[in-house]
């Protein structure tokens, strides 16, 4: 079994004595939390009670302002790469996944992940709240704006690795409604 990051999108927040009434499967990453999963939760980003796990390890974000940067940096790394029909097929995916599966935010779990690497997920968890999750975000911004070309490129050559997840209507942990 690999270690999962997991996207779902909700209309409201999980909360400490219940999870949201609609939850919808938006996407997994195997080993890791994916630049993409860092940027759709990447505006109005909070730390939000597990909807799998116990300890409040979930991160929320703003569903329309997440889901435009990601597809905004999309776009400037596509610029790079007009002839890779795979990623093309990538993002058209992607898209199309993004605007069905549409809430108000999107929550990130991170258990698995951050249980991985570290004797204390809620401190790890706060540490991707207050640097690692604002860090990403400000270097897309950079490259959207043309003021962060190495990075872009970096992104660009190792697409796969920060773009390519399982976008799917049911993941390995799908919740019923």
């Amino acid at each position: 079994m690999a270690n999962r990051s997991y996207l779902y999108s909700a209309d409201s927040m999980p909360s400490e004595t219940e999870n949201p009434q609609r939850i919808r499967c938006i996407s997994e990453h195997n080993w890791d939390i994916p630049l993409a999963h860092k940027l759709l939760v990447g505006r109005g980003t909070t730390i939000v009670p597990s909807m799998i796990w116990n300890p409040p390890i979930g991160i929320a974000g703003e569903y329309a302002d997440g889901a435009a940067l990601l597809l905004d940096l999309l776009r400037v790394v596509g610029e790079g790469l007009e002839g890779d029909g795979e990623f093309a097929e990538c993002v058209a995916r992607t898209t199309a996944h993004l605007d069905k599966q549409r809430a108000k935010y999107f929550v990130l779990e991170t258990g698995e992940i951050v249980s991985m690497t570290d004797d204390d997920p809620v401190g790890s968890v706060r540490s991707l709240v207050a640097g690692e999750i604002p860090r990403a975000v400000a270097r897309a911004e950079a490259a959207i704006a043309g003021r962060d070309d190495d990075w872009l490129a970096s992104v660009r050559a190792d697409w796969q690795k920060h773009f390519a997840s399982f976008y799917a209507d049911a993941l390995y942990f799908s919740f019923p409604g």
